[in-house]
């Protein structure tokens, strides 16, 4: 079932937000806190320090209403920088890569900073800032 999340970006600091924001809910992460360490190896990555290494890729939590809070640390290494306007995301849940591939296309048009839809380790993923300077991200979880 599609749903819609709201996606945060941090430097460095997610793990301290996220357990911050369960103490305020009262909720638990939907799975546990995956760390950059945590990825499957891959030799063409970039090496990464062990401060990197130790950012979290990514962490969920429920809130109200069937809202999710979902995170990562960015990476100054990789050139990411943290600024207001980038820190937040509409993170869509999807069914289906068409689905997807329909909504990156249409929110895309006329947008810049664009990660074109792409299969991934965990599924199918795409990003892109509309031209209205609003964030999208796109996921289609592999089914297991």
């Amino acid at each position: 079932m599609s749903k819609v999340a709201i996606y945060l970006n941090f430097q460095g600091n997610t793990a301290e937000a996220f357990n911050f924001y369960k103490s305020v809910f009262g909720t638990e992460f939907s799975a546990p806190m995956m760390y950059i360490k945590d990825l499957p190896p891959n030799p063409e990555a970039p090496k990464l320090s062990e401060a990197d290494l130790n950012c979290v890729m990514h962490v969920a939590l429920p809130i109200i209403g069937g809202t999710e809070l979902m995170g990562t640390d960015m990476l100054e290494s990789m050139g990411h920088k943290l600024i207001i306007g980038n820190n937040t995301t509409i993170s869509l849940q999807l069914d289906a890569k068409d689905e997807a591939d329909n909504l990156y296309k249409a929110l895309s048009e006329g947008g810049s900073d664009k990660a074109p839809m792409r299969d991934e380790f965990w599924g199918y993923w795409g990003c892109c800032l509309d031209k209205f300077g609003i964030r999208w991200m796109f996921n289609v979880m592999n089914q297991e």
